[in-house]
C-alpha cells in the first residue's frame, strides 16, 4: 500500500487547491481553497464559466459598484466551491476576505452572505466551512457563527494562544500553518532544514493537538501549508491534514511504512498546563511570540494582495 493511502486510514485527507482537475485526480475527503489558489487557477482557461456566471449574477443583483465587486467576488469564490463540491464526498472551506481580518461584524456578515449564496445553489451549510483570519476579531465572528450553525476553518494560526481562543469559541476545525512557521525559522535561525521531528511547524501543531485532546476542546485540527512529505508523515493521525497536489503525488507513489505518530489516549496523560484565555492574555502570549505575530501580519496583507488581484484580474477579463 502506498503511503498516500495508509495516511487515509488514519488521517482525513484534504486537498488544498483550487485547480478541480487535482481534486478529481486524488479524491479527497474535503478541500479547501484561499485566495491565492483562486488567483492561480484563473490563469487557467477551463474556469473562465466560472468567471463569467460571477459577473453576470452580481450584475443582475447588485445597485453599485461596490456592491457589484463584493458580490462578484463572494459569487466567485462560491462557484469555485460548487465545482469542488461535485468531486468531493465531504466539505469545502471558503474563505472570509482577509481584508475583513479585525472587522467582526463584516466577518459575520460575510460568512452569512457566503452561506446564502450556497444555499441558493443547493448546498447545505454542513458542507461548508467559513474560513476566518485567527485574530481576536476572527475568533469572535467564529463564535457567532458557530451558533448560527455556520461552521468555521481557523486560518492563519501559527501559535498555541490563537489555537486555545478558536478552541474555546468551538470553532470546527483550527489550521496551523506548518510550512509558513517552518520558514520562519529557518530564515532566523540561518538554518536550511531539521529533521522532521524537530520542524518547528510540526511541533507548533503537536503542542496543539496536545493541548485540545488533554482538556477535550471538540475543535478539530487540520495541518496545512506544508513544504515537504516529511512534515505531513511526522504528523500522521492528526484529525485532518490538507494537502497539495504536488505532495498528493509524492505520496501516492512512495512505498514504506507510515507510522501513526499522534494519538488523543497519550495527550491525555500528559502534563499540560490549562490557560486561562481572555483578550488580554491573547494579545499578550501572541505578541510574545516574534514569529506568530510576524507571520499572521504578513498573511493577512498576502491574502489581501491576492483577493485585489483577483478583483483586478476578473475585471481584466
Amino acid at each position: 500500500m502506498k503511503k498516500l493511502e495508509q495516511l487515509k486510514k488514519m488521517t482525513t485527507v484534504v486537498v488544498d487547491t483550487g485547480d478541480i482537475e487535482a481534486i478529481k485526480t486524488y479524491h479527497p475527503t474535503d478541500a479547501t481553497t484561499n485566495p491565492s489558489l483562486i488567483l492561480a487557477a484563473l490563469q487557467k482557461p477551463q474556469y473562465r464559466p466560472l468567471v463569467d456566471d460571477a459577473v453576470k449574477y452580481a450584475k443582475s443583483k447588485s445597485k453599485s459598484d461596490a456592491e457589484f465587486k463584493s458580490l462578484m467576488m463572494d459569487k466567485l469564490c462560491v462557484n469555485f466551491g460548487l465545482e469542488i463540491l461535485k468531486n468531493i464526498p465531504g466539505r469545502v472551506s471558503t474563505e472570509v476576505d482577509a481584508r475583513l481580518s479585525f472587522d467582526i461584524e463584516g466577518s459575520i456578515q460575510k460568512g452569512r452572505a457566503l452561506i446564502k449564496l450556497y444555499e441558493e445553489a443547493g448546498i447545505s451549510k454542513e458542507r461548508i466551512l467559513i474560513k476566518l483570519a485567527s485574530t481576536w476579531e476572527g475568533t469572535r465572528a467564529a463564535l457567532k457563527l458557530e451558533q448560527e450553525g455556520i461552521h468555521c476553518n481557523m486560518t492563519l494560526l501559527f501559535s498555541l494562544p490563537q489555537a486555545i481562543a478558536c478552541a474555546e469559541v468551538k470553532a470546527t476545525l483550527v489550521s496551523p500553518f506548518v510550512g509558513r512557521i517552518l520558514d520562519w525559522y529557518k530564515k532566523s535561525e540561518g538554518k536550511s532544514g531539521y529533521a522532521p521531528a524537530e520542524d518547528p511547524g510540526v511541533k507548533s501543531v503537536l503542542q496543539i493537538y496536545h493541548y485540545f485532546k488533554k482538556f477535550g476542546h471538540k475543535t478539530q485540527i487540520m495541518g496545512a501549508s506544508f513544504r515537504n512529505a516529511d512534515e505531513i508523515l511526522e504528523l500522521a493521525g492528526c484529525d485532518l491534514l490538507t494537502i497539495s497536489p504536488q505532495f498528493l503525488e509524492e505520496l501516492s507513489k512512495a512505498e514504506g511504512e507510515v507510522v501513526r505518530k499522534l494519538d488523543p489516549s497519550a495527550s491525555s496523560k500528559m502534563a499540560i498546563e490549562r490557560v486561562n484565555m481572555d483578550e488580554k492574555t491573547f494579545r499578550w502570549m501572541l505578541n510574545e511570540n516574534q514569529m506568530a505575530t510576524e507571520k499572521l501580519s504578513e498573511g493577512i496583507r498576502k491574502f489581501a494582495e491576492d483577493a485585489a488581484k483577483v478583483e483586478k484580474l476578473v475585471s481584466a477579463m
